[in-house]
């Protein structure tokens, strides 16, 4: 039952559809329901505490806000397909920037220790909100006017009816998930089901989406190619064709990583509220279980993003991988001999194996590099309102520790390089030697060539020791930097005779541990 429950809401991509629409009616409408209490409450203590409903601004602000987003968000999400597209795009483009602002507001207002904790609630989750505003005006109605599309069958000979289309039950679920489905990996079930019941065999597992599969990826990415000849005079970059083909994406997986990041700095703050309930300093009756439901709520929703970043970044490496993979090929089928000579075939393997491996990593550590910088920023303004002017002792401790890091990953990047190199040289050699097998079996050279690549082999051993070495040496230096930075800004507190009280303790140590870890 729960099962078919879960099913109905989840959906197929069909259904997923009309999920979204009232997933988002029901978001949004309590969002607007919310202020909309929130700003009766407000008018309410002040006319029963000061006989006044001045300033207006106080109350009157959340009260529009609350019937604005009820109504924003009920005409778009129940009532959309009745509108014209453009309208419909302008107003939920204007609602998602105005959530972007009012969200960046209240987490600077949390920051600063400023504002109602529940209005500070509302403003952080209208973003979302506006998110699935944004997802059913150019997701779930962007099919107006393709009903008579469904009524058209290709004739003989064109493209579309000669495709090649896999059975439905070979292909993977994920291909017609719909946005819940996909969102809670509920796709996954019946693989997992199945392999609960027995051994999985290569027959077990579906086969790929059609957006996933090599030969797709790499059409797209020729089409792409041939469109940036057409428009450059130059020869176009081949890094940002396949950043052109993948940006949407990119983009969304950077959406979702920003969003973890959000809710991973929201922690401390919740941390540092939590100890003020628990010393009797509520700044009203139920916040103790506010603070409980927006804490579930925050980490789920980490949780929610942080699998979905991974996933998505990892997705687009895949299709990265498969597109080169697939270049690689038909490039070596093309290449002449004076460029089998010059690209031998252990070469061309380790392009595949480990280069376009490496480049595929590319859009999870891009997305890594910049969370990283903004999570820091983010740190640093929370421990500057727990510990006040003792932040610049951290910011120094940490960046002597970047500085102490510097040269041993300018060394872990050479050794890095030379190991690659070695690497190369001996599937060079493994290669060659397994091709000409019967000529070194006919003139017994056999020892020859094991004594060649074991040298090689020497020689890549040693560069990989000297990796391994450094690695070594960064990770002492990155776990005991959290011990240094802790010493250094409680020292500075002692000698700036700055209070150290329970919430702002447990405040800095939240934040720290959070700063410290990076995901």
């Amino acid at each position: 039952m729960m099962e078919d429950l879960w099913m109905l809401f989840c959906g197929e991509s069909g259904n997923s559809d009309t999920t979204s629409l009232i997933v988002s009616a029901i978001l949004n409408g309590c969002i607007g329901f919310v202020n909309l209490c929130l700003g009766i409450w407000i008018l309410e203590e002040k006319l029963r505490k000061k006989q006044s409903a001045l300033p207006l601004k106080s109350w009157l602000v959340v009260l529009f806000q609350g019937f604005t987003w009820i109504l924003v968000g009920l005409i778009i999400s129940l009532r959309g397909n009745h509108l014209q597209r453009t309208p419909l795009r302008l107003l939920s483009v204007l609602a998602s920037l105005f959530a972007g602002s009012v969200c960046a507001l209240s987490i600077y207002s949390a920051v600063l220790g400023e504002g109602m904790l529940v209005k500070i609630a509302t403003d952080v989750l209208s973003f979302p909100g506006a998110i699935m505003l944004l997802i059913c005006v150019y997701k779930v109605y962007k099919h107006e006017g393709n009903e008579e599309r469904g009524l058209y069958a290709p004739l003989n000979g064109e493209p579309n009816g000669v495709s090649k289309i896999d059975p439905v039950d070979q292909v993977t679920p994920f291909a017609k998930a719909g946005f819940f489905n996909k969102i809670s990996f509920w796709w996954l079930n019946p693989l997992m089901r199945k392999g609960k019941e027995k051994t999985l065999e290569d027959k077990d597992i579906p086969k790929l989406g059609e957006a996933e599969r090599a030969e797709s990826c790499y059409k797209e990415f020729l089409e792409q190619l041939n469109k940036q000849k057409q428009a450059e005079s130059s020869q176009p970059s081949l890094f940002w064709t396949i950043v052109f083909c993948h940006w949407k994406d990119i983009v969304i997986s950077g959406f979702f990583a920003m969003l973890k990041i959000l809710t991973l700095s929201a922690g401390p703050l919740l941390l540092n509220a939590f100890i003020l309930v628990a010393e009797g300093k509520a700044g009203f009756k139920y916040e103790g279980y506010v603070l409980a439901l927006t804490l579930f709520l925050s980490k789920s929703l980490e949780s929610l993003s942080q699998r979905q970043w991974y996933f998505r970044s990892r997705l687009v490496g895949l299709k990265v991988r498969s597109l080169l993979t697939a270049a690689i090929y038909k490039k070596q089928q093309r290449l002449s001999n004076v460029g089998r000579s010059m690209h031998s075939g252990g070469e061309i393997m380790n392009y595949v194996t480990v280069d376009a491996y490496r480049i595929g990593e590319f859009p999870f550590w891009i997305h890594q590099t910049w969370t990283t910088s903004f999570q820091l920023c983010l740190s640093l303004a929370i421990l500057f309102r727990a510990v006040g002017l003792a932040t610049f002792a951290a910011l120094v401790m940490i960046i002597i520790t970047v500085l102490c890091n510097t040269p041993l990953a300018k060394l872990q990047h050479k050794f890095q390089s030379k190991l690659m190199v070695a690497q190369d040289a001996r599937l060079k050699a493994c290669n060659e030697a397994l091709i000409n097998m019967k000529v070194l079996k006919l003139y017994a050279w056999e020892t020859h060539f094991k004594n060649a690549i074991e040298n090689l082999r020497k020689v890549e051993y040693k560069w990989l020791s000297s990796v391994q070495l450094r690695k070594a040496y960064n990770g002492f230096l990155f776990w005991s930097s959290p011990v240094l930075v802790s010493a250094a800004t409680f020292g500075a507190c002692y000698f700036l005779k700055i209070p150290l009280h329970a919430n702002n303790v447990f405040h800095f140590c939240g934040d720290y541990a959070s700063c410290s870890r990076p995901d």
